[in-house]
């Protein structure tokens, strides 16, 4: 055989990248010459092609023989070994050798655990998928799962199959990728009040996933401060610092607001009430005003997207380090605080979230199992307690140790030394499924109780009322909500809570001001009763 055509024949041997033939047959192939055939056979090497070349001619002897190695494929290595998991603790948990992943839904039919990274997030693209098994990584109404590997910058979020039904009560959507409930930071946008990719809303989002980080606190210790004897400044974190006159390196950040504690300090203030710091969207109603000619904002936050996660985009940090430098930077407010004698409370949203009725986003909670976290009618429709579309259903078993569980992380972990409560009294009102029965094993109040009635024993405030971690932290309860529900002087305290008097405070702001409508008498016992101070501080009310 000449050398051109031999060339021929280990130039078709190699063509296999855009046609592989099946080892298991044999293909004949004609070249310009008629007279030659090329067959495929096998040996039982598999890593090799045997070129048998023959001529047409009437000898059809075999001339010649060409063996091609084909490459090994590659077989990589699993990115993660996947173990059977636990279903406690909840939420994402570093250990020694993995991260633990466990997160409720009793009404799901299948879970999948998505991994992310930063550069997959805004395309909303998943980079790894580790479907859970129901046999193995389910315990109850627990999905889990342990998984060892390379965490570097990963993030997560889960995906739920069920019944899309909203007049049961479901919103199942496996297409969309779901926030953990229990996510200690939540990353999206980096820069407050700016859109994402595509001028989008409401970016994807997704959780961080935990580290072994130890933050230096040294030594911080809770201040304890008698309630009667604070000096409460309430303060959006953002707008405290924001405009340049603050004079700050780091405006409208929590770092901003450690550069001025040394001017409350001297202004007798010896604690602050921050409005809302769990994670919210600044833009779910963005729109533009013609009355100013700018864009809405929702500029307070008390609309929770997760409440463990202190909101990024008030940290000059923003998502760095997978949101690790944010939680830094909230703690480091905490600690400079206690060290100027300051403590800090946190204005807490339980009454509803961000997803809004049934025309609100599936973010976390609705996608997660629905009719569990929200108050829902018979057929599916949201109350609305809260006066925001929908109303968290506070005293059902699973959510009100959620609430708990999130308001322990605050006080362990974030080292805040108490809580008020927006709209608390609707964390007084009976859930959906409410069965006093179930909850006690004894029957406190009638069978026939409908959803959202008001409990003279809330099993939520109880919970609190009682914790052995939370009766040492301040409680102030906002005691009244949308639905009419008006309990100053009534809150179910437990000898723990105090009220804010809503009243109260704007008489005082009246006088203050001198605004028409305060009695004289009322004004005189402002300005000379020593008593009514007492009066009010006997009824737990600031």
């Amino acid at each position: 055989m000449d050398a051109s055509v031999m060339e021929k024949l280990l130039r078709c041997a190699s063509y296999s990248p855009l046609h592989t033939p099946k080892l298991t047959s044999t293909h004949n192939f004609e070249f310009g010459n008629p007279n030659i055939h090329m067959k495929w056979r096998t040996r039982k090497n598999n890593n090799a092609l045997v070129v048998n070349a023959s001529d047409g001619g009437g000898g059809g002897g075999e001339v010649d023989t060409a063996v091609v190695e084909k490459d090994k494929p590659k077989v990589l290595p699993p990115r993660f070994q996947v173990l059977q998991g636990s279903p406690m603790p909840f939420g994402a948990t570093a250990q020694a050798d993995g991260v633990n992943f466990a997160i409720y839904s009793r009404n799901a039919t299948s879970a999948t655990l998505c991994l992310m990274t930063p550069s997959d997030l805004p395309e909303k693209r998943v980079t790894e998928q580790i479907p859970l098994d129901q046999l193995t990584n389910k315990t109850g109404d627990v999905w889990h799962v342990f998984l060892k590997g390379d965490f570097t910058d990963m993030l997560y979020g889960y995906k739920f199959s069920g019944e899309f039904c909203p007049e049961e009560g479901h919103y199942y959507d496996s297409s969309r990728i779901l926030l953990d409930p229990y996510a200690k930071a939540v990353l999206s946008r980096d820069e407050f009040g700016v859109l994402g990719p595509d001028d989008d809303c409401w970016s994807q989002m997704a959780c961080k996933i935990p580290s072994n980080h130890e933050f230096d606190w040294e030594g911080d210790l809770p201040l304890s401060f008698a309630q009667r004897d604070l000096v409460i400044y309430e303060m959006h974190v953002r707008g405290f610092t924001r405009h340049e006159s603050s004079k700050t390196e780091s405006p409208g950040t929590y770092l901003g607001v450690v550069d001025k504690l040394d001017h409350l300090k001297e202004l007798g203030v010896n604690c602050i009430e921050l409005m809302p710091c769990h994670e919210f969207n600044e833009l779910e109603y963005f729109s533009y005003n013609p009355v100013l000619g700018d864009y809405r904002l929702n500029y307070w936050g008390y609309s929770t997207i997760n409440y463990f996660s202190p909101m990024l985009r008030y940290a000059s940090a923003g998502g760095s380090n997978g949101g690790l430098d944010a939680i830094n930077e909230f703690k480091q407010l905490i600690k400079e605080a206690h060290k100027r004698g300051i403590e800090v409370l946190m204005d807490v949203v339980f009454n509803h979230t961000a997803e809004g009725n049934e025309n609100g986003p599936i973010l976390s909670f609705r996608g997660v199992d629905n009719s569990v976290f929200y108050m829902l009618a018979p057929k599916g429709e949201f109350y609305n307690y809260s006066g925001c579309g929908n109303t968290f259903n506070c005293n059902h078993p699973i959510v009100r140790q959620f609430i708990v569980d999130s308001l322990r992380y605050w006080v362990t972990e974030m080292h805040v030394d108490g809580f008020r409560f927006d709209l608390a009294s609707i964390m007084t009102r009976g859930s959906s499924l409410f069965d006093a029965v179930n909850v006690y094993g004894n029957q406190l109040e009638d069978d026939l109780l409908t959803t959202g009635s008001p409990l003279t024993n809330p099993p939520l405030i109880d919970m609190i009322s009682n914790d052995p971690i939370l009766r040492g932290v301040k409680l102030i309860a906002e005691a009244w909500d949308c639905g009419g529900l008006y309990q100053v002087g009534m809150f179910p305290h437990w000898g723990m809570w105090s009220e804010w008097n809503g009243k109260y405070r704007d008489t005082v702001r009246q006088f203050i001001k001198g605004t028409d409508g305060i009695s004289g008498a009322f004004a005189e016992c402002l300005c000379g009763s020593p008593n009514l101070y007492q009066v009010v501080e006997n009824h737990g009310t600031v």
